[in-house]
């Protein structure tokens, strides 16, 4: 495939939705997206949806993985954990900015645990959205550390993002988008009568 769907990607998803920093553009300009998909999938890679990457698991939109990337902001220290669906193709953006990542893809692993060995992060992407807090992820965030998700609330998805300060984090939504849930971070089932 050609660099030329990359950047139909970036002028007709990625900068209407305002991902306008120049790094990040190029990093999308850079990374082949098709060779994160499964095989049968390569041709749907460009979409401005999730793509199915099969066992019901799906990459995020271009759009809001570059949102995500952008509210990550500029920071010093560069270790990253990406976590969930698509966790390699994050990786390789992050990658290509300069971090060192650390990548957590569902299919491989209890990814709500994190990856205390590499902690603390500076910064922590989670790749789509969650109806319970990531406690796990945020304990092993760095003091002034970012960490970018998607939260699920009652049918709706949106991007937030917190920084920890004095061991906590507030997360503030800053945009819709329409992520798929990632199951381990599924509100749990209650018993009700």
């Amino acid at each position: 495939m050609s660099a030329n769907p990359r950047q139909v990607m970036i002028d007709s998803q990625l900068r209407p939705q305002g991902v306008n920093d120049r790094a990040i553009l190029a990093a999308f300009a850079a990374i082949p997206r098709e060779d994160y998909v499964p095989e049968g999938m390569k041709d749907v890679a460009y979409r401005d949806r999730s793509v199915p990457l099969g066992d019901g698991r799906f990459m995020i939109p271009a759009a809001a993985l570059g949102a995500m990337l952008q509210a990550l902001g500029k920071c010093d220290k560069k270790n990253a954990l990406v976590v969930g669906p698509g966790a390699d193709y994050a990786a390789a953006l992050l990658d290509y900015l300069g971090y060192e990542v650390t990548a957590l893809d569902g299919a491989k692993g209890d990814i709500a645990k994190g990856h205390k060995k590499g902690a603390p992060y500076d910064a922590i992407l989670l790749l789509g959205a969650a109806e319970e807090r990531p406690e796990e992820l945020i304990k092993q965030l760095a003091e002034g550390g970012r960490i970018v998700m998607g939260r699920a609330d009652r049918g709706v998805t949106r991007l937030a993002a917190g920084t920890k300060a004095g061991g906590a984090v507030a997360l503030d939504d800053f945009a819709d988008a329409q992520l798929p849930l990632v199951e381990e971070f599924a509100r749990k089932p209650a018993f009700s009568f």
